[in-house]
């Protein structure tokens, strides 16, 4: 009797922005959340101080200290469950290096594909808010992270798997 094998689908999802993409060369520290808003898993972050804000306005490339990881957290009420964010004074999982799995907001994410920080909005791309990866420069609306790859294209979701090649701030 023969094996028949089944296929479901062509291509495999990515996953949530901020799940860990491939094991073991990752590095994960743990930095508490500041500033005044939650901030999403997947979220760029850098340095303010001694905590961890989201990377926006005024945001320079040397200032990338990782992304926000997914982390499964219990809920401490009924209505705050599955928010996917950490609110401020928690502990953050900052994925510093590795494969991280990220939205990109704008442009097609390619195998080595240069990564983008939107920095100032642009009224021509309504969608692309201030502090999200994308794949495609908009003159000096983005910073370039020089430390960054895309590993590879965007599933249908936009979630695309990012490659943090080197650590630039501990």
């Amino acid at each position: 009797m023969g094996l028949t094998p089944q296929v479901i689908g062509r291509d495999m999802p990515h996953g949530f922005a901020g799940c860990y993409a491939r094991q073991p060369d990752m590095i994960v520290n743990t930095r508490p959340a500041g500033g005044s808003a939650a901030i999403p898993f997947g979220t760029p972050l850098k340095y303010d101080g001694s905590t961890v804000i989201p990377m926006g306005a005024a945001a320079t490339a040397a200032e990338f200290v990782g992304v926000a990881g997914c982390e499964i957290k219990s809920a401490l009420t009924y209505l705050d469950q599955s928010q996917g964010t950490y609110a401020v004074g928690e502990a953050v999982s900052v994925f510093a290096r590795g494969c991280i799995n990220v939205k990109c907001q704008r442009g097609t994410p390619a195998l080595n594909g240069a990564v983008y920080v939107r920095v100032t909005a642009n009224g021509s791309y309504p969608s692309a808010a201030v502090g999200g990866f994308e794949a495609e420069a908009d003159s000096t609306n983005t910073i370039q992270l020089t430390n960054c790859k895309w590993a590879g294209p965007a599933d249908v979701n936009g979630i695309a798997e990012l490659r943090i090649l080197d650590m630039i701030n501990a």
